[in-house]
């Protein structure tokens, strides 16, 4: 294992709207490709990272959490000198920016959670945490969760092509020892009543991570909070529905202009 002086990152357009973009648990970076195209890069620059354990950051040493996640994410906004910036999290990297936004509120412009794993933290019975804890060593797993998560309607090659992806990109020890960080540590306390605006983006045929589960969450904690439904969607917007994703999203990080806020 390596030492990391910054995340990994990548930056996309040169917009003066800053939003750093955080992986889930089973991707690196690259989980944001096939949105990267058609982003408003007039408007945004987008800097794309791979946390601890994954693509380039595969090596690194760590601890593995969301709470170093953020910290992580904050000195890179410094290296960038993005003193305010937006945030944009998938699933476990929902998770991630929230704790970003408690470590530093004053700096956070908006927060788009992706299916986002809520600040509580995700419960599981006993035989889903055998399923998800045993994903870090078997590809079958890592399957089977994709194909739950959504809704049993993807093609073979698709869920073959993101277990094959998820494998080749993170390391086994780190993946699961970042389950136990997203799943078991809730920290919800320190983001309730946030005035930050926050917009939760869940796909329909989630089952795990549903519009039910961010109503009695997100849409408590946040008072500026919105929620959308994609109704052709499950667990992973960025491939699924990728447009839509980037519609909606860009939408609700442009309002941040008429709400008044300064730009950075």
């Amino acid at each position: 294992m390596t030492a990391l002086s910054v995340l990994p990152h990548a930056l996309h357009g040169d917009g003066p709207h800053k939003v750093i973009a955080v992986h889930g648990w089973f991707a690196d970076r690259s989980a944001y490709d096939p949105v990267l195209p058609d982003l408003d890069a007039g408007s945004f620059q987008y800097a794309v990272v791979d946390l601890r354990g994954y693509g380039e950051a595969r090596h690194a040493d760590g601890a593995y959490t969301t709470a170093e996640g953020a910290a992580d994410v904050l000195a890179l906004a410094d290296r960038l000198g993005w003193e305010r910036f937006s945030l944009v999290g998938h699933s476990m990297g929902g998770s991630v920016i929230q704790r970003t936004l408690a470590a530093a509120p004053h700096r956070v412009r908006r927060i788009v959670g992706v299916s986002p794993v809520p600040a509580s933290g995700l419960p599981l019975p006993p035989e889903q945490w055998e399923l998800f804890a045993g994903a870090a060593q078997s590809p079958d797993n890592r399957r089977v969760i994709l194909d739950i998560t959504t809704g049993g309607r993807r093609p073979a090659a698709w869920l073959d092509r993101m277990v094959r992806r998820s494998v080749e990109c993170s390391d086994a020890k780190a993946f699961r020892t970042w389950l136990d960080s997203w799943a078991g540590e809730g920290f919800h306390g320190t983001v309730d009543g946030s005035p930050v605006p926050a917009l939760a983006v869940v796909g329909a045929l989630d089952p795990a991570l549903s519009a039910d589960l961010q109503r009695t969450t997100w849409m408590r904690w946040f008072p500026r909070a919105e929620l959308v439904e994609l109704p052709s969607c499950g667990h992973y917007a960025m491939d699924e529905a990728p447009l839509d994703l980037i519609r909606v999203m860009e939408d609700f990080l442009r309002a941040d202009t008429k709400d008044g806020e300064v730009q950075a």
